[in-house]
């Protein structure tokens, strides 16, 4: 039996090696790799034994040579095969054992340059695992490390790796083989900066964990990361305390920091089903969180609290007030984690660098049945030529501040959405409804039962589409609201302006919508 090892994670070769060599295996090896195990004393024939070739260019040419694949790809059971192995003087390879340079260690380090990311394609070593998985029947190729020991096991005690386990080693390697090209083919698009979207798309994620179940208990369901710098994101997150996060936790949260990460300024978001129900933006994080609080008390129970600011004692107190699932923050002072930690149940997690956006090209993904829908993300707020003021009101500095809070709010709120603010605190959320009118009057009915009529005095309306109708700025002109914030672009747009110039309110156009669905 023969095995040719070419490894750049070396966990656990050296043990494996001598234990092949133990079982009469000749090995084959190549540059850091066969160093590494003649110093272990073990017994290897050079590469270019076996080609006839030296290795060459700084080691990119090693292993692609027809006495390498051919030992690889002849059919044991195909007569001509053998025969012409024989006449060619090629010993057949019955194991290979192989990992890939570091391209994903490589892009992930700080600085890397192009030229040093390409160094770290590998070309011999993913050409050697699809030829030896080609021919799984006869020839066992081991990529992770973990599956040494079951190799060792049915090789010491049958002297060969049974079919079965081949095959399954075979599927693990074109998975290994796929996901290490499409890291390759995403860097290479993240590099090029295109705009637009490819005529192909290859995706692929590392799983972070199981998950109990998904959205209801009969679905399964795994956590799954992108594989990029960045340690904003809900996949970097370190857990501080409580039980293991689950699918709806993750997507809520989720939804809460698409909506955190729109502010600089310290901002507290409360968040129920994946939709803002509380905000509040102040100069601390314990008044921002009395105002998303105060916002909607019913609706924050049990839900999910984000900042983008270290949670302090004071505010941890307030938080332990009620049930919270989950709270997300930069940092915490340790008396704050003290005090959470009181709470069995809750989810403490740390995001570093929480303010931090991905980037403009990055990919929003939906499911279809039988396709994928795919689209950049929404990373821009309103359109190149800015505010449009379209009423002869026009908004005071303290409503201009409130509508772009109003107008961040409610482009994360499901569509169709509004959002009302006042005094840099969200007072009424009315997302996902089937009609404008009804998010409306929802919002308007929030404000009222949580912080009383006069809570709408002066207050911001946001719309994240056109208002096809002027019956929003009519109820808007009744609850005391002042000043509209929304896309424009309807034909009927002057029926709503002429509305708001009847009822004195200060209406301004963004010129870009922000459907959520």
């Amino acid at each position: 039996m023969r095995a040719l090892i070419s490894v750049s994670d070396k966990t656990g070769i050296v043990e494996f090696a001598e234990k092949l060599s133990s079982y009469g295996v000749e090995i084959i090896s190549t540059g850091g790799t066969a160093k590494k195990l003649k110093e272990a004393g073990i017994k290897v024939i050079g590469i270019s034994d076996v080609t006839g070739f030296p290795e060459c260019l700084d080691g990119r040419v090693k292993t692609l040579h027809p006495n390498i694949h051919a030992g690889l790809l002849a059919m044991r059971s195909n007569k001509e095969h053998m025969k012409q192995l024989e006449e060619l003087n090629v010993t057949p390879i019955d194991l290979v054992v192989v990992n890939l340079y570091p391209f994903k260690q490589t892009i992930l380090k700080d600085g890397v340059t192009r030229e040093e990311a390409i160094e770290n394609i590998d070309i011999g070593g993913p050409t050697m695992l699809r030829s030896a998985a080609k021919n799984y029947q006869d020839v066992a190729v081991v990529v992770d490390p973990t599956d040494y020991d079951k190799v060792l096991e049915e090789i010491g005690k049958n002297k060969e790796v049974s079919l079965e386990t081949k095959f399954n080693l075979c599927s693990k390697v074109f998975a290994h083989t796929a996901h290490y090209d499409t890291l390759i083919s995403n860097y290479m698009r993240d590099q090029r900066k295109e705009e637009d979207l490819p005529e192909t798309i290859s995706l692929t994620f590392e799983k972070v964990q199981d998950m109990r179940y998904g959205e209801n208990p009969h679905q399964k369901a795994a956590f799954y990361k992108e594989v990029r710098k960045g340690k904003g994101y809900l996949t970097e997150a370190k857990q501080l305390h409580g039980k293991a996060l689950s699918f709806n936790n993750i997507n809520d949260t989720n939804g809460a920091l698409e909506l955190l990460k729109e502010f600089d300024e310290p901002a507290v978001i409360a968040c129920k089903h994946a939709n803002p129900c509380g905000v509040g933006i102040a100069d601390n994080v314990h008044d921002a969180y009395i105002k998303a609080y105060k916002a909607d008390p019913v609706s924050i129970y049990g839900g999910i609290v984000v900042t983008n600011t270290q949670i302090d004692e004071k505010t941890a107190e307030e938080i332990n007030k009620i049930f919270i699932e989950i709270v997300v923050a930069p940092s915490y002072t340790e008396k704050a984690v003290e005090i959470l930690k009181q709470k069995k149940n809750i989810r403490i997690l740390v995001i570093e660098d929480i303010k931090e956006k991905q980037p403009e090209n990055s990919y929003n993904l939906k499911k279809v049945g039988g396709g994928l829908l795919v689209q950049t993300i929404d990373s821009k707020l309103i359109s190149e030529e800015g505010l449009k003021v379209v009423t002869n009101k026009q908004p005071t500095k303290r409503e201009l501040e409130d509508l772009m809070i109003a107008w961040k709010v409610v482009k994360h709120a499901k569509s169709n959405g509004i959002s009302i603010v006042k005094d840099k605190q969200s007072i009424g959320v009315g997302p996902g409804q089937v009609s404008r009118i009804w998010a409306c009057n929802q919002a308007i009915d929030h404000a009222v039962e949580h912080l009383g009529e006069e809570s709408l005095k002066e207050s911001v309306l946001a719309s994240d589409a056109y208002f096809p109708f002027p019956d929003c700025v009519e109820e808007a002109a009744k609850a005391g609201i002042t000043a509209i914030i929304q896309p424009g672009g309807s034909i009927r747009d002057q029926k709503s302006i002429d509305a708001c110039d009847k009822h004195g309110i200060a209406m301004v156009f963004t010129g870009m919508r922000h459907f959520r669905h």
